[in-house]
């Protein structure tokens, strides 16, 4: 038995309802725009006898009579006047449209009862800061107007300020920190604690505008960020900070992210990195998330001061050219990276004076990535040795010409281990997890213009390049893939950056030379 064709709205089915409903969506919106004007006077006669029925509702039963007598009256001169029930009816239909009109809700103006105390408060705390007995016409008063002061204000959904900009008199000393740090704490303070609050000082206009920042988020894992050579996403920050945003994948989706892109290299004003943190802060994570995204490009060398075993994950893999955990065996590979180092810019130097390009092993980037070096410094000290830290010096003084970038992260605690070398050559910092205000200062060389959480989630912290400003930062996530605490999803994400396997774990690093008298020194002990 032949079988029947299906009906052709069966066959194309999808095409034809789609077209179907948006004809009728056409017509519906066409239709809506024509009757617009009956509709409006429809409206409105309902609404008239609405309010015709509640007023007869209304009126006692004594008068209703004479109401009804005068209405008759009415009715009685409209028709005998000339014309008079087109006139009525015109009128009807004007002020049917009238109250058919689509009236708008009406905006409240100015702070409810509730916010206007909130703002009181603001302005009374800040009497003391920005107020001198000397002043004739003092901005700040007790009593005094707070609406001259608070100049502009919002507050969200749980009636808390969300930004306040506030205007101060020209003789306070906005350039001095400490004053400015008292007012930010006091505003913090009065806000409402558990957020953070960006601060933007106008000298210019003696105003402070207080804004809540918005959480930065936590959900990025590592993954090949679009980059080019020479660019390190160290994390992500807020979208006001920087003019760039990244493709970052979270789950199924793909979103625009700004990053903290730090640029390194013979042209990079800041080629080496000081991390600093708490333990459990995240400057491992960082070192590791900076290590993947060097090896698409180029060599990297660990130093693990701390022992713990952390870069594991990146032994025996290609471009990685030694993980070192003992104290001997990091004198050797910094031994060495100063040997490299003093190889390049000699080759690079003949190469210049030649006319020719640099050799590709010179232009190839040599990452020396240092793990809490005081440690290996109290090593050192009780066995009588130097200070590894000293054969950081060529590379760090000379490394941007050679194409080597070192990157060195400690502890808090123990920052005054380093050495001057160290502290004066890595001008591009970054501090992770709870740290106070002079601390910051003392990393950053400024005091960040926002203010830190309360709970402080791994990878959270600031950053700044050279002289320019500080940026929140969060670090994408980037655990040690053979830890078992590890996700998954966060586990397969470093796998897949990491490079093939291509020699033994613990292979010592391979000097690029062909001159002897540059061989590395032997290990001691």
């Amino acid at each position: 038995m032949a079988r029947r064709p299906l009906p052709r709205i069966l066959s194309n089915g999808t095409a034809s309802l789609a077209r179907s409903r948006e004809l009728a969506r056409s017509a519906a919106d066409s239709a809506t725009d024509v009757l617009h004007p009956l509709i409006t006077i429809t409206r409105g006669l309902r609404r008239l006898a609405g309010a015709g029925r509640r007023k007869w509702t209304e009126t006692p039963k004594d008068r209703r009579g004479p109401l009804l007598f005068m209405a008759a009256s009415v009715v009685l001169v409209v028709a005998l006047v000339p014309y008079g029930g087109m006139l009525a009816l015109v009128c009807l239909m004007g002020a049917a449209a009238w109250a058919g009109r689509e009236r708008a809700e009406p905006v409240p103006e100015g702070p409810d009862e509730a916010q206007a105390q909130r703002l009181r408060t603001f302005y009374e705390a800040l009497v003391p800061y920005f107020s001198v007995p000397e002043d004739p016409a003092p901005l700040y008063a007790h009593g005094g107007d707070w609406e001259a002061a608070l100049t502009s204000y919002a507050f969200d959904d749980t009636g808390r300020v969300s930004c306040l900009r506030v205007s101060y008199p020209a003789y306070f000393a906005d350039g001095d920190l400490e004053s400015r740090a008292r007012v930010e704490a006091l505003l913090h303070a009065k806000a409402g604690r558990g957020r953070e609050y960006h601060f933007a000082w106008d000298e210019e206009a003696n105003e402070l505008t207080v804004t809540v920042l918005a959480p930065l988020p936590t959900d990025i894992a590592a993954q090949p960020f679009v980059t080019g050579p020479g660019e390190t996403v160290l994390g992500f920050t807020d979208e006001t900070g920087v003019q760039r945003t990244l493709p970052v994948t979270v789950g199924d989706d793909t979103r625009d992210a700004p990053p903290v892109v730090w640029r390194t290299g013979v042209r990079s004003t800041e080629p080496h990195l000081l991390i600093a943190g708490r333990p459990g802060s995240g400057t491992t994570t960082l070192l590791r998330s900076i290590a993947l995204q060097a090896l698409r490009h180029g060599d990297v060398l660990i130093v693990e001061g701390g022992g713990t075993g952390d870069y594991a994950c990146l032994a025996g893999r290609d471009g990685v050219l030694a993980i070192e955990c003992g104290l001997a065996g990091a004198r050797a590979s910094l031994e060495w990276a100063a040997h490299e180092t003093e190889r390049r810019l000699i080759a690079a130097n003949r190469a210049r004076q030649t006319g020719h390009s640099q050799p590709e092993d010179v232009k190839r980037p040599l990452w020396l990535l240092v793990d809490r070096p005081s440690a290996l410094g109290h090593l050192a000290a009780a066995d009588g040795r130097g200070d590894p830290q000293s054969l950081l010096d060529v590379p760090l003084r000379h490394g941007r010409a050679a194409n080597v970038t070192v990157v060195v992260a400690d502890q808090l605690d123990c920052l005054d281990a380093l050495s001057d070398a160290v502290r004066q050559h890595t001008r591009a910092r970054v501090v992770l997890g709870p740290a106070v205000p002079y601390q910051l200062a003392e990393v950053l060389g400024t005091p960040p213009h926002t203010t830190p959480t309360q709970d402080v989630p791994p990878g959270r912290g600031y950053a700044r390049l050279g002289t320019g400003p500080v940026h929140r930062l969060q670090v994408p996530a980037t655990p040690d893939p053979y830890d078992d605490a590890t996700s998954e999803a966060h586990r397969r994400a470093v796998m897949d950056l990491l490079p093939p396997r291509s020699g033994p774990t613990g292979s010592a690093p391979a000097a690029r030379t062909a001159d002897p008298t540059e061989q590395p020194a032997a290990a001691e002990g």
